[in-house]
């Protein structure tokens, strides 16, 4: 039996930010990756925006780690060279009703530390953006965007010249608790067992059959698991807008908002659907819908000029209807095993943080 000292299971951005962490403090680490690539899953599968930590509600483990993540990314794609740029966002209300939500939003923020967050009037929104219908707005100018793949390359770089290791097409196909440690069967070309002193579950969607598969685990730890899929549309022709424009969210998405990718390409995205299987596909019928929801704010967008894009499918705990849950992070198994549920977004945004906080978890 091969022995390591930490595994970490999942190699999209988060489970390379941990796996980083704790080859950095001098550890040795193995990253565990079912696919044949590195955040082949939900980590390539999202608007690569870099939030500021608006939403979330003050205390919450998505608030506290999206404003701490967001400056240490922007730090971390300065120091690496990763393709990053600060953008902006106008959050809109496009009626005098949906004001009181605006301004209760903007509270939000302020109070997660989000500082330079301020609100705007229909002067300043026609100044700086002509094609936006609305009649108030937050701004958020620390919003951006960055290369999410290049990204994750940096993490990678890092966590192999600190001496962790990388093993791709190596599924973990189940385990156990066995003296005091985490025996972890793993699959591929090369199956093999591994005795770990220590383990964090961070495979997304993965995450739920993984915990289960671990005999000794409490099963009743599990949250549930809910998919929601969010489609993307590309815009064709010139960009609307030069900053990221967003209504106000829902219970389960931040809304169908405008972003745009690092070389220019605008896009609309993403709403959400709620599915039973992980269906990467995106059904162009869906675009009707999407050019209602633009309307309320680009009231000129032209019928066809929407093309689909992409999806990604949100790791979910809560189910649809029910109010928007945090970040689950669960010590099992005498503290030798850590399982990250519902890493959705802001977990892009917030990957660093949460490197952070699972290896203080850990120490």
């Amino acid at each position: 039996m091969e022995k390591i000292d930490v595994a970490v299971i999942g190699a999209g951005v988060v489970g390379l930010a941990i796996a980083r962490k704790f080859a950095l403090s001098g550890r040795e680490v193995l990253l565990l990756e079912s696919a044949d690539a590195i955040g082949t899953g939900t980590s390539s599968r999202n608007s690569e925006v870099i939030h500021a930590g608006i939403y979330y509600p003050p205390g919450s483990l998505k608030g506290e780690l999206c404003v701490s993540g967001k400056k240490m990314l922007y730090e971390f794609c300065q120091s690496h060279g990763v393709n990053h740029k600060k953008v902006g966002k106008l959050i809109v209300a496009t009626d005098a009703s949906q004001i009181s939500g605006l301004e209760n939003l903007l509270k939000t923020g302020l109070n997660n530390g989000v500082d330079d967050l301020r609100m705007v009037d229909a002067k300043y929104i026609k100044k700086t953006e002509p094609m936006l219908s609305a009649i108030s707005a937050i701004h958020s100018p620390s919003t951006g965007l960055v290369d999410s793949h290049g990204l994750m390359l940096a993490l990678q770089g890092d966590m192999e010249n600190a001496g962790g290791m990388l093993a791709l097409k190596s599924p973990v196909i189940g385990g156990r608790i066995e003296n005091n440690e985490i025996v972890l069967s793993v699959g591929g070309d090369e199956p093999m067992e591994l005795s770990c002193s220590l383990v964090i579950n961070a495979a997304g969607h993965g995450a739920w059959d993984i915990a289960k598969s671990i005999e000794g685990i409490d099963k009743q730890a599990i949250p549930p698991h809910h998919l929601a899929k969010g489609n993307y549309f590309l815009l064709q022709g010139k960009a609307p807008f030069s900053q990221l424009i967003y209504p106000l969210p829902g219970s389960a998405s931040l809304g169908i908002h405008y972003t745009l990718d690092l070389g220019g390409q605008g896009r609309f995205g993403p709403d959400v659907e709620w599915v039973d299987t992980m269906d990467y596909s995106v059904d162009p019928t869906r675009a009707e819908s999407f050019y209602a929801s633009i309307r309320n704010y680009w009231p000129d967008i032209a019928d066809g000029s929407l093309i689909p894009g992409y999806c990604g499918i949100r790791p979910k705990i809560q189910a649809p209807n029910e109010a928007a849950h945090d970040f689950v992070f669960s010590p099992d198994a005498c503290e030798k095993i850590i399982n990250l549920y519902g890493i959705e977004s802001p977990g892009l945004t917030s990957c660093l943080a949460i490197a952070e906080k699972v290896f203080a978890m850990a120490s």
